[in-house]
């Protein structure tokens, strides 16, 4: 197999499913290649688009969410004639030159905007390749019905009604999962986990982190949280890529708690390991990265809008709890830190959710 996955840099989601499906190729000897499929539109569109999803999400939730409500109740404006839909479509003919000249003879799409590229491509002038979409939330998102492709993975079984009635035939849906990167599959045992991160194995660590933008009320939470902890509590906060955030965290006067302060890292599957209880935001990767690792989950309900579909699944399913403000999550979470029966049966339903092996049934599905 010639795979070319195309996936945008909105967020970290998207690339990371991306990398987790090719990971899997590799490890079977096969080639797959990441590119980014906004910039075939172009290269300035393709930074502009993603500038702005980060500043919406750190900066304008509330715009976010409305903007993606608007789009679910009203479809018309997505449609084939119209100025958005021709410009994400406006790089399909330079996306069927790059598969041609690649000899891909496969291409999977883990955002929707290249998808409908793909879609529009194949409808001019299609090539004999197999063509697929990856769902990287517990939902079918908008436009995602614009698209004409071979497969569509999904995130669960129980999603195939939703995904039919956008008009997505049951018999080209394929219940996945999410994949996830191999790290995450793999686990440390918890005592040897806390040890590596510096957290003494005897205390209740609370992990922090609201996606690689570090989105959400988090400098509020983590002020409450640290007042709030015992001495056989830790807590551990992921900024990310919030350069602002981690300066404004560090700034705090501090309370009673032990707490430590993270940037970006590459140890999010090890921190996983090590945690008892994952304060986060319900994005698809972050919410089945927990569900794999067995991670009981508090949900922020920072961004809205596609998320708001992952938080309703992951708290109806008992592998997630959330309340509206910092306050009541801030309550949620201590709670829970002294509750390990509650912590150990939210674990459980979390591993039901996600097998954890969705890249592997992406590349069976793919080479039939």
């Amino acid at each position: 197999m010639n795979l070319l996955i195309l996936s945008a840099n909105t967020g970290a989601g998207h690339n990371s499913c991306a990398r987790a499906v090719q990971q899997c190729l590799q490890a079977h000897g096969q080639t797959c290649v990441i590119e980014d499929g906004l910039s075939y539109i172009s290269p300035a569109v393709s930074d502009f688009i993603s500038r702005w999803h980060t500043r919406l999400y750190r900066y304008m939730p509330g715009l976010s969410k409305e903007t993606y409500e608007y789009s679910e109740e009203h479809p018309e404006h997505f449609k084939d004639s119209g100025h958005l839909y021709k410009l994400l479509t406006s790089g399909a003919e330079r996306l069927r030159q790059r598969i041609q000249e690649g000899g891909f003879d496969t291409v999977l799409c883990t955002h929707v905007f290249p998808a409908l590229a793909l879609t529009v491509a194949q409808k001019n002038d299609p090539l004999p390749i197999r063509t697929a979409f990856l769902a990287t939330d517990y939902t079918c998102s908008p436009m995602v019905d614009k698209c004409d492709l071979d497969l569509f993975f999904i995130p669960d079984p129980g999603l195939i009604p939703e995904f039919a009635a956008s008009g997505l035939p049951e018999e080209k849906q394929v219940a996945t999962g999410i994949p996830v990167r191999r790290d995450f599959i793999t686990a440390t045992e918890k005592a040897e986990a806390k040890a590596r991160c510096g957290i003494d194995p005897e205390k209740a660590h609370l992990l922090v982190m609201c996606g690689s933008m570090g989105c959400g009320p988090m400098r509020e939470l983590v002020e409450l949280l640290e007042m709030g902890m015992r001495k056989d509590m830790a807590m551990t906060v992921v900024c990310g890529t919030n350069e602002s955030l981690y300066q404004k965290l560090r700034e705090l006067p501090g309370g009673r708690g032990e707490v430590r302060l993270l940037q970006f890292t590459d140890q999010v599957s090890l921190l996983m390991d090590s945690a008892d209880l994952y304060l986060t935001k319900p994005g698809g990767i972050s919410t089945t990265e927990a569900a794999v690792k067995g991670v009981p989950m508090v949900f922020v309900d920072a961004v809205g809008g596609c998320e708001e579909h992952n938080l309703e699944l992951f708290t109806a399913r008992g592998a997630a709890v959330t309340a509206r403000e910092p306050q009541a999550l801030t309550e949620l979470c201590l709670e829970l830190l002294t509750d390990p029966e509650r912590r150990e049966a939210m674990a459980a339903a979390a591993r039901s959710l996600s097998p954890g092996d969705g890249a592997e049934k992406i590349f069976r599905a793919l080479q039939r």
